[in-house]
């Protein structure tokens, strides 16, 4: 869990760009590039703020080893290159965090967007409402919702903590 400084640094410009990602992805099944150079430069310029020297480079790391990972989980059709984009770009938001902690959540947020978009999928009144989204019919999941979760709840748990 980030300190509570980090977190309200970081949310009030990370929240729009999560919703904006999660909207999107469910929306079209396609995260846009615009939201993840957003993203990357929330990261780097917040992070340049409110992390010690040491620990925004660090954050450098930590985007380029998720960006590696989501590269080669795409060339496999494991994950999207949008979500491997995005992964990426907001992983240095995650420096200081607990990696059991972040493990924990990640995981409780994929199960959560996954059974809450399948069940809001078989509500006629939500399809009604949002006839045009691709992901009630798409055969994947649109990730971005997950990892959109993931990072306003790492950023909400200190809020709620303190």
């Amino acid at each position: 869990m980030p300190s509570l400084n980090v977190a309200l640094w970081f949310l009030p410009f990370c929240l729009p760009i999560a919703l904006w990602v999660a909207w999107s992805d469910m929306k079209a099944m396609k995260i846009p590039n615009r939201a993840v150079i957003a993203m990357f430069t929330v990261a780097l310029t917040v992070g340049l703020i409110v992390f010690p020297f040491n620990t925004w480079l660090w954050s450098l790391a930590i985007f380029a080893i998720t960006l590696l990972i989501g590269f080669v989980t795409s060339s496999l059709g494991l994950l999207g290159a949008g979500d491997a984009k995005f992964a990426a770009a907001m992983a240095p938001v995650f420096a200081t965090a607990n990696p059991t902690f972040l493990w924990i959540l990640a995981l409780s947020c994929i199960l959560g967007a996954f059974v809450t978009h399948r069940i809001a999928r078989a509500i006629p009144a939500v399809r009604r409402a949002t006839p045009e989204w691709a992901s009630w019919t798409h055969a994947k999941f649109p990730m971005g919702l997950a990892l959109s979760g993931t990072l306003i709840f790492y950023l909400f748990a200190p809020i709620l903590a303190h």
